[in-house]
């Protein structure tokens, strides 16, 4: 289940890519699948374990083109070890909502692209977002929880600052912002209440075979009530 447009973002094979945050992987796996140099890099050493395992499936498989490669690399966002300019493309999917010192994390994305480069920021979108906060203190009081709810203005603002350059945005998971209001309402952790379990039934047939229905209705809930907000950037050359 991806988030980020690679088209949108610029991707191209060979290309030396960041996936900050990368959690179990899904947008690493895609950018090595699409021929890129990626590295994904968390702070959660299990997880990576996890990605690292996948990457090496996906290569013994021959699911990645020839030549593309993969590493992890585990770390701090707010100090990340990587030279200045060193990556291509950088994505930081749902993860700047979880760091305290978001502004820092900002700028260390931005130090590591190089000029001309394009970068990809998603976030919770705020009136899905809020809605879940107004439903249930423990859908965000949890440790490495949510701290924060962006609205557009404050993320593109910040991303500015750090010296990139907003080129447009998108909205992803129309499908996912009820299911989420529903487990707040009935108890984040009540997964086996039936309407939680019909519901996740529902996202796993729809990721799983991408019927027409259920792509066209993301289509027309995406705009509106999408769980998540999708910002673009690039580093202006110079900077």
């Amino acid at each position: 289940m991806l988030t980020v447009d690679f088209d949108r973002l610029g991707l191209r094979p060979g290309e030396r890519v960041l996936d900050m945050g990368c959690g179990a992987g899904r947008h690493a796996f895609e950018m090595y699948r699409r021929g890129a140099d990626v590295v994904a890099f968390d702070q959660d050493a299990d997880e990576l374990a996890g990605v690292r395992d996948l990457f090496t499936a996906m290569r013994e498989a021959g699911e990645v083109p020839e030549g593309a490669e993969a590493d992890t690399k585990e770390g701090d966002a707010l100090a990340l070890p990587f030279a200045d300019g060193e990556f291509d493309r950088v994505v930081a999917a749902e993860v700047l909502e979880h760091i305290p010192a978001d502004i820092q994390a900002i700028e260390e994305l931005a130090r590591v692209l190089r000029p001309g480069g394009t970068i990809a920021l998603t976030v919770p979108r705020w009136l899905p977002e809020a809605i879940c906060w107004r439903l249930s203190d423990d859908y965000h009081n949890t440790p490495g929880g949510h701290i924060r709810i962006y609205t557009d203005k404050e993320l593109v603002t910040k991303a500015e600052n750090a010296g990139l350059r907003h080129t447009g945005r998108g909205y992803a998971h129309g499908l996912h912002s009820p299911y989420w209001w529903l487990k707040c309402a009935v108890g984040v952790t009540n997964d086996d209440h039936p309407a939680v379990k019909a519901y996740h039934r529902l996202l796993v047939w729809d990721i799983m075979q991408r019927p027409w229905l259920t792509r066209t209705a993301e289509k027309v809930l995406d705009p509106a009530i999408g769980k998540s907000l999708v910002l673009y950037f690039d580093k202006p050359d110079g900077r």
